[in-house]
């Protein structure tokens, strides 16, 4: 039982911590809207990802539970990492709510820009995360691999045609959530598998907030579950979940890699939805100097963010 307290153990946080946590989760949030990109990638690269997950997982717990339907609120928030999940919450909702329209213009007219930066950036995160694997033996090996296969399976799929109905959206947010908490794995393009990506982007534009309060329903389930069993494998089998994670990044590349070509699409709507797009290396005959170059800085750009980041954590850990 004391053990399980010590992973819950609250930091000692200035006001200026907690506002670069609501950065950190604003970050995760961009990344969020992004089809392909996973806010569990800008966690696991900030160095929030397994207080995240402790955090979450306290809500499920019995003992927690007890206290909540005790209402003994002075003992909700002492044994809640509230002030962390609040800051980082917060950050993650001015993001979703600021950026998304901003972020669905580059994916309609500058995707190649806005991949670049993501490519960018995933290829950064594998390289510092790599680190965090203290042994590379068999099960990490094996679990990179195993990890890319899944990742990159998966945002091969093909997106489907499914209801708008109440329990499809609770289901939806469910199954999202679970693949966003995951690095390498888009819950946006969870969404867009579902059909539903679309429909959520418009919900936030539009302030349905109907839809959300549906989706978000579905998401506090998916999140209290599957951070339960992550935080589990975290303890037990950390160099394998971490290999596997890295895993996951490698496959989402087949994604977020910046030159691609329709192959196949349908009008819904009046919108067109991509069913499938085949990969290509860039040329000055097809893309021209200028795009490639700029692209090219812009990815740039964000493997140095990444950089910097851990560079900052490392020396924040030294301190």
């Amino acid at each position: 039982m004391e053990k399980e307290k010590n992973t819950t153990e609250k930091p000692n946080r200035s006001l200026r911590d907690y506002a670069v946590l609501t950065a950190k989760g604003f970050a995760m949030g961009a990344s969020d809207v992004v089809p392909g990109v996973s806010g569990g990638t800008m966690a696991f690269i900030l160095g929030i990802y397994e207080e995240l997950l402790n955090s979450i997982k306290e809500v499920a717990q019995p003992d927690f539970l007890r206290t909540v339907f005790s209402f003994k609120i002075k003992e909700i928030f002492q044994k809640l990492n509230w002030e962390f999940l609040l800051a980082v919450g917060l950050g993650i909702i001015i993001a979703i709510f600021s950026l998304a329209p901003t972020l669905e213009h580059l994916l309609e007219n500058r995707p190649v820009y806005l991949w670049s930066f993501f490519f960018g950036l995933v290829i950064a995160s594998i390289i510092t995360v790599r680190k965090r694997v203290t042994g590379w033996g068999a099960g990490p090996i094996a679990g990179v691999v195993v990890g890319a296969v899944v990742a990159f399976v998966v945002v091969g799929l093909i997106p489907a045609q499914t209801p708008n109905t109440w329990w499809f959206l609770i289901l939806s947010g469910m199954i999202a959530i679970c693949a966003m908490i995951l690095p390498g794995i888009s819950g946006s393009f969870i969404l867009l598998l579902l059909g539903k990506y679309e429909f959520i982007l418009n919900a936030v534009t539009e302030r349905d907030f109907v839809s959300l309060g549906l989706v978000a329903i579905g998401a506090a389930v998916g999140i209290v579950s599957i951070a339960q069993v992550l935080s589990w494998l975290f303890k037990r089998y950390h160099d394998v979940t971490v290999a596997v994670l890295i895993g996951l990044m490698i496959g989402s590349l087949r994604k977020i890699w910046p030159w691609k070509d329709v192959v196949n699409s349908v009008m819904i709507d009046g919108e067109e939805r991509i069913l499938e797009e085949a990969l290509y290396l860039p040329s000055v005959a097809k893309n021209g100097m200028n795009e490639i170059a700029i692209a090219l800085v812009i990815a740039i750009i964000g493997f140095s963010i990444v950089i910097v980041l851990e560079r900052l954590a490392g020396n924040e850990k030294t301190a």
